[in-house]
């Protein structure tokens, strides 16, 4: 199972918890994880998709966009943001903190408040080891708390997120997709990602063609496309069984109308 970062990033507390018996294999970035699962290297990959504070992870929206895998499962995993700094570190020795621009921005408050100098790193965890390697006590990390029992490290404040219900949802991405039974079940959900023509009305009467087979619509945005300037794809997130009859007929619709339209997701 691929994530991104490595032990202690929030990506591999969400891996062991969605599967618990499974081998993690970590990547440095978003994308050779979503690849390794793409080519077979692992049979599924975990990556964060939206976080409650802070919203969408774009980069990986794009994937879902471009890629072939699909999502199977969403957890959500409350992200408790904690400084982490080194033996001899306080909160009055701390000059810059390091972590993921993610964790940075959910803890701008606190950062502002306490005069540090923020640097952006690749991942929480990663911020986290590079602390501990440094043996600097003005240099602390922003991560979890069990990066600071991995690498080792002394938590100098906990929870300094800005929201108290500061959350990270991560999707199990796989090569197939795996559709419920037919019934109209209200607990399920499904995501459509589609581009349409560019004139007067075209989102509206997909839009339209949704509602009128009684899909409530929980999400809706869009994204740039990198090959085509001033152009932009659709993600949508509905309530609802897609592997219905509304739900074949409504995609069947919306075939006829959208230049390009999947599936991405149904859990």
């Amino acid at each position: 199972m691929a994530y991104c970062g490595i032990p202690g990033a929030f990506a591999s507390i969400a891996a062991s918890r969605m599967f618990p018996n499974s081998r993690t294999i970590p990547y440095s970035d978003f994308f050779k994880a979503y690849k390794a699962c793409e080519d077979g290297d692992c049979d599924i990959a975990v990556l964060p998709v939206e976080n409650s504070f802070a919203g969408e992870v774009s980069a990986v929206t794009d994937l879902m966009f471009s890629g072939n895998l699909y999502i199977n499962q969403i957890i959500e995993l409350e992200a408790v943001q904690n400084l982490l700094g080194v033996d001899g570190a306080s909160l009055d020795t701390v000059k810059e903190v390091i972590s993921h621009p993610q964790a940075l921005s959910q803890c701008d408050e606190y950062i502002e408040s306490k005069g540090y100098v923020k640097h952006e790193y690749p991942n929480t965890a990663v911020s986290a080891k590079y602390v501990a390697e440094r043996n600097d006590p003005s240099v602390a990390a922003i991560a979890s708390e069990e990066c600071a029992s991995i690498y080792s490290l002394k938590i100098l404040e906990r929870h300094i997120n800005t929201s108290s219900t500061n959350t990270t949802r991560f999707a199990a991405f796989s090569r197939s997709l795996n559709l419920s039974s037919g019934k109209r079940r209200m607990d399920s959900h499904f995501i459509l990602m589609f581009t349409v023509k560019n004139e007067a009305g075209s989102l509206a009467k997909t839009l339209n063609i949704i509602g009128s087979h009684g899909f409530n619509m929980c999400s809706l945005r869009s994204r740039p496309m990198k090959d085509l300037m001033w152009n932009y794809y659709f993600y949508i997130e509905l309530d609802g069984n897609i592997n219905t009859l509304d739900g074949r007929s409504m995609m069947q619709e919306l075939g006829t109308l959208c230049e390009r339209l999947k599936l991405v997701a149904s859990f």
